[in-house]
This record gives C-alpha cells, sequence and structure tokens, in this order.
C-alpha cells in the first residue's frame, strides 16, 4: 500500500509551502551578506518568484529536480554568474535555510494517521509513500513525518525532487511498487488528489483510496474505488476491497 503526503498525511495543500517565503528570503540575504554579496530584500524576493516560473516549466512535464537547482535559479535570477561565484560552503548553508523552514513551522497532521498506519501494519500490510514535493524537499518530509511519530511505518518513501519524476506520472508508483518487490494489481494507492492520485495510480495499474470530503464522487473506472474524509476510515476502507 501506497499513502500520499500532502493533503492525506497532512493536512495544508501543497501551496501552503509557499508561506515560508519571506523567511527563505530573509535567510538567504543574511548568508549571502556575510559570504560578501549584496544582494536586496526586494531582488530575491523577485528572483523567488522568477524561479516558481521555472519550477512550474519543469512540473508541467512531471518532472522534478533536486532543491539544489531550486537555490541556483533564484541564485541566477539576481544574477545570472551568482550561482558559480558562490563557494560550496555558501551553498550548503543557502540550500538549508530554504529546506528548514516546514520543520520551523510545522503543517499540520491528520490526528488519525498514527492509529491507521498502525492497524494497518498490524495486519500484516506493507506500506510505502509516494509524493510529489513543492519547495520543501524530500529529506525535510521525512523529519516532518518522524516528528509526528509516522515514518517508522513506511518501508521506503518515495519523494518526487529524489527520483526525478512526479505524479501523476505512473513511473513515480511503478519504481516505489519495485522497490518493495510488489505488484500494481495487488496494490492500493491512498491519496487526495484526482488526477495526481487517481488517476496516476490507476495508470500504474493499482486501485486507490481516496481522503477528500465529497463523499458523492463517484466511483468505478475514471474515479476512486473507495472514498474516506480522513484516514481513520482508512482500515475499513481497505478491508472493504479485500472483501
Amino acid at each position: 500500500m501506497t499513502l500520499d503526503f500532502w493533503g492525506t498525511l497532512l493536512h495544508d495543500p501543497p501551496s501552503s509551502d509557499n508561506r515560508y517565503k519571506k523567511r527563505r528570503v530573509a535567510d538567504f540575504e543574511t548568508i549571502l551578506a556575510a559570504a560578501g554579496v549584496r544582494a536586496r530584500a526586494s531582488a530575491l524576493d523577485r528572483a523567488y518568484d522568477e524561479s516558481g516560473a521555472f519550477l512550474s516549466r519543469v512540473w508541467s512535464q512531471n518532472r522534478d529536480v533536486p532543491v539544489t537547482e531550486h537555490v541556483r535559479a533564484i541564485l541566477a535570477a539576481v544574477d545570472p554568474g551568482l550561482p558559480q561565484r558562490v563557494t560550496g560552503e555558501t551553498m550548503a548553508m543557502l540550500i538549508e535555510a530554504y529546506a528548514r523552514p516546514a520543520l520551523l513551522v510545522p503543517p499540520a497532521v491528520d490526528e488519525s494517521a498514527r492509529g491507521a498506519l498502525a492497524a494497518l501494519a498490524g495486519r500484516g500490510y506493507t506500506l510505502a509513500l509516494v509524493s510529489n514535493i513543492m519547495r520543501s524537499p524530500g529529506v525535510t518530509l521525512r523529519r516532518l513525518l518522524e516528528r509526528y511519530g509516522l515514518l517508522g511505518y513506511f518501508r521506503h518513501t518515495t519523494f518526487s525532487d529524489e527520483v526525478g519524476v512526479r505524479k501523476p506520472d505512473p513511473e513515480i508508483f511503478a519504481l516505489t511498487l519495485r522497490a518493495l518487490g510488489a505488484e500494481p494489481e495487488g496494490a492500493v494507492h491512498v491519496g487526495d488528489d484526482a488526477v495526481l492520485d487517481v488517476q496516476g495510480a490507476h495508470a500504474a495499474g493499482m486501485r486507490v483510496i481516496q481522503v477528500t470530503s465529497d463523499a458523492r464522487r463517484p466511483l468505478g473506472p475514471w474515479g476512486p474505488d473507495g472514498v474516506i474524509p480522513r484516514l481513520a476510515g482508512l482500515p475499513d476502507a481497505i478491508a472493504g476491497l479485500d472483501a
């Protein structure tokens, strides 16, 4: 069984990751100033938005890049030669500053998640996680899972920045199943998004349970195989599919 991260385990929508922009921009200004590079907050703010256009182009092709490339895109938007001029140490500090805000102001977790995952693990299900990132990298999202006591339930975690593929491309599901030694026809994906999760997992040959408050979602070939409002209902939904 595979689960999504944003909107499934954690309630905040992916777009909320942009609430960390102000902190990232301020930290970048401080780090660059200490390295002898003057970059005004206004220029960094504009560069941050320009990097979003770069990411949107990449993501529109269901592809992804490491957050190092996010940082390089911001620097290049300030000055095309800046990524080559900063030292490795400065770059490492910038990457850390870019990655950590979600740990300082964490998103909300589904409080029923731990009980649901524990119940499924107790029944012998193998659990994995498949998620696109936005601006917070997989390494940060794993630390959030660990903070909430959820990481240990997953045998494998797949994040788009680390594998270069984004949902709904079925390859991100396929490579996760290969890592588990599992076949798609015997696997279930759990996620909130009708395109990324439902269509993506179906294209990979998996069954899907959608986490949504819309109980009227049509089931069948073009919809999920089951619907739950939150993860508290997942063990019963899985039992229903198995039956």
